[in-house]
């Protein structure tokens, strides 16, 4: 008896090992290929060629590390795209953020006139592509051009302008995701506020905004990656390196008529990918806890 159900439990154990490492095996496998390609771009920022992931000098031989890559570094016009990305990227947070989160509050726990049209304009707006836009954001740009001191911070051909045209677009986006973390938030500790002769907005900064910090970590994330990131509307609204952010700068180096070096694009493009990840380090312990934002703000 003791025997054999001692070697029916160790099978019994065996098989759940087995089941628990299964799908962590599946994962590791269904990684490889997104690991491979970041070992390849680390890889290829310090070699002069490269052949898969292995590094070859000039001669094809194994080897050839070099720092050459990041001579761009000495230049001046990638320290002016830096800063027009990061430009551009926190405008996205702050103005997105702080828009979408008094929105959103307005659209959750109240009720006015017009409630329901305006969320469901916000969604229809929130379907136009940007591409689709392109002619009327450059006319109204050229229009905000033409009015003094307010066309040389957000007219055509200005970082300010692009910022904008961003902000405006991923409003919808921002309100509609803000709205839901609202709208999983108790009333009971809102409406003993209100009770107590606390406004509204001492209610919504107080009370609601530390409860959905989860979702403004999120929300943050999204909005400066999408505006780190940015191509098509910073390289169809300015003109010339004063203004071009880090996807404007990068295209410089992939011309049609001209050789392509992809181990200095693959340097460049590390460099772009690092603030993000600081960004990350600094909001992904609010960004883990997302699911918990809306629970805890019934106790």
């Amino acid at each position: 008896m003791a025997p054999q159900g001692m070697e029916i439990e160790r099978r019994n154990e065996t098989r759940l090992t087995l089941g628990q490492a299964l799908p962590y095996a599946l994962l590791t496998v269904s990684i490889l290929p997104i690991l491979a390609g970041y070992a390849w771009v680390l890889i290829a920022t310090f070699s002069q060629r490269t052949n898969g992931l292995l590094p070859l000098d000039a001669q094809g031989n194994l080897g050839g590390l070099t720092f050459e890559n990041w001579a761009f570094l000495s230049e001046s016009d990638i320290w002016k795209a830096t800063l027009n990305s990061f430009g551009i990227g926190m405008s996205m947070v702050v103005g997105v953020g702080s828009i979408s989160a008094l929105a959103a509050y307005a659209l959750s726990r109240m009720n006015f006139p017009g409630r329901k049209g305006f969320l469901g304009m916000t969604m229809v707006l929130h379907a136009f592509r940007p591409e689709m836009l392109l002619i009327a954001i450059f006319q109204v740009l050229l229009f905000i051009g033409g009015i003094p001191l307010l066309g040389d911070l957000f007219g055509f051909n200005t970082v300010g302008g692009v910022a904008l045209v961003m902000v405006t677009l991923d409003l919808p986006l921002g309100i509609w995701l803000m709205k839901g973390f609202f709208d999983n938030l108790s009333w009971d500790m809102e409406r003993a506020a209100l009770i107590d002769g606390a406004s509204r907005f001492r209610v919504w900064w107080e009370i609601l905004l530390p409860q959905i910090r989860p979702g403004l970590a999120a929300l943050s994330i999204f909005m400066f990656i999408q505006g780190w990131n940015a191509y098509i509307i910073p390289f169809t609204f300015t003109i010339g390196s004063r203004v071009a952010n880090l996807p404007v700068y990068i295209n410089r180096f992939s011309g049609d008529t001209s050789f392509v070096s992809w181990n200095k694009v693959a340097a460049i493009g590390l460099f772009q990918l690092i603030p993000v990840l600081i960004f990350f380090i600094f909001t992904q312990e609010a960004l883990l806890n997302i699911y918990g934002g809306g629970s805890k703000g019934g106790t």
